[in-house]
């Protein structure tokens, strides 16, 4: 906790470490309040360091130290210093060395979940960022690779499995005791970051996957006793992952065994530990009654993400916390490429934008905005963020745009082929495809340490005499906290030009040069483009697949947005086009309201919603996608400052409305039609009718008359799996009677005894928009079945209610700023990480109308005065307010 004013770490500052240690051997003992670690560290001085003979300091928090011993010699205390966070020893031998270490922690007294705990009987381990240094003192770092060889005892009645990183290669009793043992090795070297150990009463499903070499590897997923069945959907994603990774990157799993742990306590959702991933069990467990099609896709891409880790992530890891994008970034590049396969691409992306747009924009936008690789930090766990994770992905997705597919292989290969076993940099990785691919991003790598999201102002206009379009460019790259000017970013454009069919034109540029992969790079700050042989004024479409993660304005009529809902051909910017077009509407109906005025206007919009609702040779989940308007947080992000979320709520339901009640025909034939017979399955047809038949029922319902609440109750008691049960409850939290109290008091008798499936019964509850939610929330803070202590229930109940209902957390009174912040403050004597996450839904404060601004800024005030704050608080708080 904080004691003093914490100093950040600076990438500038990154020098290799003092000493390496190429083995470390643990021999762990666990008890439930005094768990002892025996380490033994063979160390050597690192080449590459800069000072020679240098103290030895390692990393080391809340142990108790037993003995120090320095090749077979017991030191003397005086021999070494202990403070809060570190173990040091002035005189170490100039040469390779062996180092003991006899500590002991407290799994059952740790609350924060990092480190080794214990939770509902399990052990568990979770040491990325930095919490490795829970168990044992060490070099901490992930430049610092080991081969690990770990032995773990315990009882065997208590304790039954025992696991951890690598191939198993012993077991056995302890004669005359109870106590077993299990002896595990990992013969890649890794950073302490991966290393895992699990130990519990567990039940295991076990499966075989035959690699592309004819290898078999056994693959283990290991849950609460009971919950097997819940396993199939989890296992089959993990063999179609591993499957789809030795085809698309020919990389095939290098261990004899792959295994899942499934916690219910878990700080994130899951841990790509080499060989032992340990995953929140809410995105393990599925069956059709308890998991919507939501649960199941989240389920298949985490397990996919995780083990694509295996090679980008774990075989080549990152140099220093600042390289950090280099594993996730690309990581969820990767899944998000796997999910495009597996399923829809257009649906997919749609989903990966509107995830970049409501999470990264809004933190590229406020004063938590920092560069994809950061410059600097107080706590790394703080930079686990949209920014780096999804804003990470588009680099590399763009890097992809430029260079091919094929080409995007070739460098995938060269990174694979030079750098196996390393903890690599950016500059490396961007290195490989410079070469494997002829190109220089040289201008490129401003992505990387540029924060802000660029906009980009286009301007077309036409001369029929010279039968010439010209587009103009204009970069605008906004200041963020540290980084006033910016300059031009390599920003890659694909575009169509449309003519009056709907067709597109060729793309030739002055002297013939003809643009055949339809992608314009832009470089400079203002630029234009002649496109030649055009004989009317086109329709232009902009960022086709959104080939760079910017913010587009160009001045597009009503009737061009239309045009561009039925007729363009690339169905990404289809549905933007619909996003645009009913934004601007939302935006006109605030400005209106503001106004004191009321209009009426959307008839157009919805016609147009209505060709693509009604075109069946279009997917069920595109046209899902393509009537879900846009959300109150989108429209917030486009009106930018002064934000009223009360005005925006109120002119999102005049819109919804409006279109409910003019596609009403429309709507109740695709609710009739696609209703899905027969057995549950995952598949993407039936996930699709799904999603357009429930998106359907959402419009439909917005009448608020006695029989659309019919409706929705009949679709709640006749559901067949909980993807449609919950579907009609989403609906009625917003709705308050009778209906309403019979479904949420119906859910809760049936799925009361179940930990996972309870958690929509908070969620639902915390976003409605009903007058008396904050209340509900704060009651809700007390039932039985909430546990501030478990992740999972804070993000269902009151990260639900802070990140997901813009109507209620930004009451005017700021009472829902004041129930969060109380929160995050009891939350932080506990557990830093998600107290620190919980208080970021504050990151769009300074974007609000005057009186909510002023009573936000109160608040976090009011927390940065707390005496006592987690590292992890206190840098969010202090970079909200600077």
């Amino acid at each position: 906790m904080k004691t003093k004013t914490p100093r950040p770490i600076h990438l500038k500052s990154y020098r290799p470490a003092h000493y390496l240690v190429d083995t470390i051997d643990l021999n762990i003992f666990l008890e439930p309040r005094a768990t002892r670690v025996i380490a033994k560290l063979r160390i050597r001085p690192n080449p590459a360091a800069e000072t020679p003979s240098a103290p030895l300091e390692l990393n080391g928090e809340q142990l108790s130290l037993e003995q120090v011993k320095l090749s077979g010699r017991k030191l003397h205390p005086s021999d070494y210093t202990v403070t809060k966070r570190h173990l040091i020893l002035f005189s170490v031998p100039n040469r390779p060395f062996t180092l003991e270490i006899t500590t002991v922690c407290d799994p059952e007294g740790n609350k924060a979940l990092s480190g080794l705990y214990r939770s509902r009987g399990i052990y568990c381990t979770q040491c990325e960022a930095e919490g490795f240094r829970r168990i044992t003192y060490h070099l901490d770092r992930p430049d610092v690779l080991s081969v690990y060889t770990t032995r773990i005892e315990a009882d065997r009645d208590a304790v039954p499995f025992l696991l951890s990183n690598g191939n198993r290669i012993d077991v056995g009793q302890i004669q005359g005791t109870n106590q077993h043992y299990a002896v595990w090795h990992d013969p890649f070297p890794k950073p302490s970051y991966l290393f895992a150990m699990v130990g519990g009463d567990l039940a295991a499903v076990d499966s075989i996957f035959e690699t592309q070499s004819g290898r078999e590897v056994l693959l283990r997923i290991f849950v609460e006793p009971g919950k097997e069945h819940l396993c199939d959907w989890a296992m089959d994603s993990l063999k179609r992952a591993m499957r789809w990774d030795e085809v698309r990157f020919g990389r095939e799993y290098d261990l004899d065994i792959f295994m899942i742990v499934a916690v219910s306590d878990f700080n994130m959702g899951a841990m790509e530990n080499k060989g032992l991933n340990v995953f929140n069990d809410k995105l393990i467990l599925a069956s059709p009654e308890t998991a919507t099609d939501a649960n199941y896709a989240a389920i298949e891409a985490v397990i996919a993400h995780e083990y694509f880790h295996n090679w980008t992530g774990n075989r080549i890891t990152c140099r220093d916390w600042f390289q950090l994008c280099l594993k996730e970034g690309l990581t969820v590049f990767r899944d998000q490429e796997f999910s495009s396969d597996e399923r829809s691409r257009t649906v997919q992306r749609i989903a990966d934008v509107r995830t970049l747009k409501a999470h990264q924009f809004p933190e590229d936008a406020g004063p938590l905005a920092h560069p994809v690789r950061p410059e600097k930090f107080i706590e790394i766990n703080n930079f686990y963020t949209a920014t780096v994770y999804e804003k990470g992905a588009e680099i590399c997705r763009m890097i992809q745009t430029m260079v091919g597919r094929e080409g995007f292989r070739a460098g995938m290969d060269l990174y694979f082929e030079r750098h196996d076993g390393e903890a690599a940099t950016v500059e490396q990785f961007i290195a490989c495809f410079e070469e494997a691919c002829h190109v220089d991003l040289t201008q490129f790598m401003r992505w990387y340490s540029q924060a802000g999201t660029p906009e980009l102002v286009c301007e077309l206009t036409h001369d029929a005499a010279s039968k010439v379009a010209k587009l103009t460019v204009e970069q605008v790259l906004p200041a963020t906290p540290g980084q006033t000017r910016k300059k031009p970013m390599h920003i890659p454009m694909e575009m169509g030009l449309l003519d009056a069919k709907g067709h597109d034109l060729p793309l030739i540029l002055g002297s013939d040069e003809s643009i055949d992969d339809g992608v314009v790079h832009l470089k400079k700050r203002r630029e234009t483009f002649r496109f030649q042989n055009i004989d009317k004024r086109p329709v232009p479409s902009l960022f086709r697949g959104f080939s760079a993660p910017v913010r587009i304005n160009i001045d597009l009529s009503e009737p061009e947005l239309e045009f561009l809902m039925a007729h363009d051909g690339n169905l990404f910017n289809r549905w933007q086009a619909a996003q645009n077009f009913a934004t601007q509407l939302v935006i006109q109906h605030v400005d209106a309201t503001m106004q004191g005025k009321r209009i009426k206007r959307g008839a157009p919009f919805a016609r147009a919603l209505a060709v693509t609702l009604s075109d069946e040779t279009l997917e069920p989940a595109y046209r899902a996608q393509f009537i879900a308007l846009p959300s109150e947080a989108d429209v917030a992000r486009r009106i930018g400052q002064d934000v009223d979320p009360g005005a925006i709520h109120q002119a999102s339901q005049q819109l919804r409305r409006l279109v409910g009640k003019t596609l009403r025909q429309d709507l109740t034939s695709a609710y009739r039609k696609n209703q899905v017979r027969g057995a549950y399955s995952p598949d993407a047809e039936s996930m699709g009718r799904r999603a357009l038949r429930n998106a359907a029922l959402t419009l439909l319902s917005t009448g608020r008359e006695q029989a659309d609440k019919t409706l929705v109750l009949k679709h709640y008691k006749s559901a067949k799996n909980m993807t449609d049960r919950t579907a009609a409850l989403q609906i009625l939290t917003d709705i308050s009677g009778p209906e309403r109290e019979a479904a949420f008091s119906d859910f809760y008798r049936r799925w009361k005894d179940d930990h996972l499936v309870i958690d929509k019964w908070f969620a639902f509850q915390a976003m409605s928009s009903l007058p008396g939610t904050l209340d509900t929330v704060a009651e809700l803070a007390e039932h039985p079945l909430f546990s501030i202590k478990n992740p999972n229930k804070v993000r269902a109940l009151i990260g639900a209610f802070a990140m997901s209902n813009q109507l209620n957390f930004h009451r005017p009174d700021g009472a829902g700023y004041r129930f969060v912040a109380d929160k995050v403050l009891e939350i932080d004597g506990f557990n830093p990480q998600i107290a620190a996450r919980l208080l970021s839904a504050f990151r769009s404060w300074r974007a609000l109308e005057p009186k909510r601004r002023n009573s936000a800024r109160s608040i976090l005030r009011r927390i940065a005065k707390t005496k006592v704050l987690s590292r992890d608080v206190y840098e969010i708080v202090t970079r909200m307010l600077d």
